[in-house]
């Protein structure tokens, strides 16, 4: 089989487009296909309408390597010139629109920044940093167009901070067993960050929507209850932070304790943070003798954590009747302790009780969006930081937004 033949086949192409010539170049380390154009009439792009060819214009595209060498795609691209809309370069097959690179090269890029970091990527692929970050960049733009409108059964909200200054995006994730997506990103944590998400979806859409889980971040809640219908009976605050809230709170008692105890030279409480954070069922077993001694000593932090404890059995109620009358027991053991940082939590919880009950109605959490915030995080390290928010947000949909990145082959 000649080279000219053999990279037909390899290319795909057919009529109109044959390989004129196939040239070696050594020195360069690169294969550089030639491929001609035997068709003289074509249709404007945009119109579709049948025209003559205008002129031609040389362009070139990176294929997929032949061995250790770079194959370099050739072509004078017809040319048509229409009233309506101009000169325009008629659509090669190998290609997308204005692209640079084959269909099949950004395919097997696109894999690979999926798996690696984009200097990772660059290196094996030997192209620029700027060339990868245009793969990516078509990809997302490519994945948002194709996307279809969906229904929304189970949404999560939720914030990501990045960068120097307290950047941060919000996230709206769409809750699914087996694989959660980010449907929305956008700049900030305030009510105007999530409001324009709402605003492009129908009221089908909205209608659909049987809760909403997020933290109990003010904003996020007041964006919610404007947009969405019945938004009272779909609000559901995450149980992991408020339970991340009575941690906190047994943490301050340990704090405050340990505090009076060292002015009286007792180191009772030092070293032992850790012990009082672990679910009962988790603790190692190298602990269970400190343990049994700090539970005898009656300590303040000893109420917290038993406190902490009956909290996290509160979700295990199996209706929002039995979770109400659970909580207001739990409340006022809470209120009688008399630990501050602990009366606290206890009031903010019975102030947004409503949106905490809808737990037992609808059973979601932010469970799988602190997933999607890990893979968020890794990617914050492999890129050792953004300092440009749209690469992040464009990062956030590559990496977690569940769409058809790769450019088709018509082949």
């Amino acid at each position: 089989m000649k080279d000219i033949h053999l990279y037909q086949q390899i290319l795909g192409i057919g009529h109109p487009w044959f390989v004129e010539r196939v040239t070696l170049k050594k020195e360069e380390k690169e294969v550089e296909v030639v491929v001609g154009c035997s068709e003289t009439n074509w249709a404007c792009p945009e119109c579709h309408r049948a025209m003559h060819i205008h002129e031609h214009k040389q362009r070139r595209w990176r294929h997929l390597d032949t061995c250790q060498f770079k194959t370099i795609i050739v072509a004078n691209a017809p040319r048509v010139k229409c009233e309506e809309h101009g000169c325009q370069t008629v659509k090669v097959p190998w290609a997308e629109d204005k692209g640079r690179f084959s269909a099949l090269f950004e395919r097997f890029a696109i894999d690979l920044l999926l798996e690696c970091s984009i200097s990772a990527a660059c290196d094996l692929l030997r192209i620029t940093w700027a060339e990868a970050d245009g793969i990516k960049q078509r990809a997302v733009k490519r994945g948002v167009a194709r996307k279809k409108p969906e229904s929304y059964r189970d949404l999560g909200i939720d914030e990501k901070s990045f960068g120097r200054g307290h950047k941060f995006v919000t996230l709206v994730a769409k809750i699914e067993k087996g694989q959660s997506t980010v449907e929305f990103v956008n700049d900030g944590n305030r009510r105007e960050s999530l409001d324009p998400f709402w605003q492009c979806l129908s009221q089908e859409q909205k209608d659909g929507i049987k809760s909403v889980s997020m933290d109990m971040w003010r904003a996020f809640e007041e964006s919610v209850i404007a947009n969405v219908p019945n938004p009272g009976e779909k609000i559901v605050f995450d149980r992991f932070h408020i339970m991340k809230h009575m941690n906190e709170a047994l943490n301050n008692v340990r704090k405050m304790e340990t505090g009076v105890l060292l002015e009286r030279g007792d180191e009772t409480l030092k070293g032992t943070k850790q012990i009082w954070l672990y679910a009962s069922e988790n603790l190692p077993g190298k602990y269970d003798l400190k343990f049994e001694e700090l539970i005898r000593k009656k300590l303040k932090t000893g109420r917290a954590w038993a406190l902490k404890e009956t909290l996290r059995e509160f979700w295990d109620c199996p209706s929002v009747e039995e979770g109400t009358a659970f909580f207001k027991a739990w409340y006022n053991r809470a209120i009688r302790s008399r630990l501050k940082p602990v009366m606290k939590v206890a009031k903010m919880i019975k102030k947004r009780l409503r949106h905490i009950l809808n737990y037992f109605k609808h059973r979601v959490t932010n469970a799988a969006l602190e997933g999607i915030n890990n893979k968020i995080q890794a990617l914050i390290k492999k890129a050792y930081g953004y300092r440009n928010n749209e690469r992040f947000k464009t990062d956030i949909l590559f990496h977690c937004g569940g769409l058809d990145l790769y450019p088709a082959i018509t082949q």
